[in-house]
């Protein structure tokens, strides 16, 4: 994965060579401010307090990545470093000074942090959303740019469609990316919450929810779940649509003609649906 991801950076940057570094110089930690594009909201205590003892005894190997911004520099690459650096007591790191624009320093570290696989599913997905939104990508030019499949940025991308309270379970580690994809198949979404609840009071696994949501939506009125009447073509068309859109799909036929049903579940994903069907 790392190799595609910097065939990524190249794409992004082209006839840029992102792997040499230029000067190295020594700039204290006061003038420096964290990235305001970082995608990763959360650090991991121990793991920091782990990077920081191996800097006290072996340095900082690595020197980070800033930018200039008036009489201080904002981190581009590197705000772990930087972060154990100050607990590790340095006054002072390492680093690479670049002239790079808004729109370059968030993509730098979006792909930085995907390469080093830093992030979790939320906010993987929020990359994937501000990467298309800031460069004007589709699913599939981001997921060629990156080395990824567009069902693997589209599954990301469904996940910002969960509630709240769903999206924060995911990112804190109560639940998996899994277990999203398995409440996005409830037919009832308003009931998305209630079993996320029992999911975790029952300490459910993902097969567990899914069998759960399966038997939850064979209890929908059967006007609504008439899957067993539908010819194997018509299946397989549906499954191959719900790769496509990243959603749910079904296919109703009538003799000669018929219809497509294409769930969206919020204004977002509305818009990324329509941009799909425009491609």
């Amino acid at each position: 994965m790392a190799k595609a991801l910097g065939k990524g950076l190249n794409a992004l940057f082209p006839g840029e060579d992102l792997n040499h570094l230029e000067k190295v110089e020594k700039i204290d930690l006061v003038k420096i401010k964290p990235n305001p594009f970082q995608p990763r909201k959360m650090f991991d205590e121990e793991a920091m307090t782990d990077l920081s003892e191996s800097i006290k005894e072996h340095g900082v190997l690595q020197p980070i990545i800033v930018r200039k911004k008036g009489s201080k520099y904002e981190i581009v690459v590197g705000e772990r470093r930087f972060r154990a650096s100050g607990l590790a007591g340095l006054e002072e790191i390492p680093a690479v000074v670049r002239e790079l624009n808004d729109q370059q320093m968030m993509e730098i570290a979006i792909l930085e942090n995907l390469q080093r696989e830093d992030l979790t599913a939320i906010e993987e997905a929020e990359a994937y959303q501000n990467l298309m939104e800031n460069l004007n990508l589709t699913q599939e030019q981001l997921a060629f740019r990156l080395g990824k499949s567009r069902p693997h940025i589209a599954n990301h991308l469904r996940l910002l469609s969960l509630p709240d309270d769903v999206r924060n379970a995911i990112s804190n580690g109560e639940i998996t990316m899994g277990h999203g994809k398995a409440l996005l198949g409830l037919k009832k979404k308003k009931n998305i919450p209630l079993i996320m609840l029992k999911t975790l009071k029952e300490n459910l696994n993902v097969r567990q929810l899914e069998a759960l949501v399966q038997r939850l939506n064979d209890n929908v009125p059967r006007e609504t779940n008439k899957e067993e009447k539908k010819d194997i073509f018509t299946v397989e068309k549906e499954t191959e649509l719900r790769e496509l859109f990243g959603t749910s799909v079904s296919i109703t036929k009538s003799k000669n003609k018929g219809k497509i049903e294409i769930e969206f579940y919020s204004d977002d994903d509305l818009e990324r649906i329509l941009q799909l069907l425009e491609d």
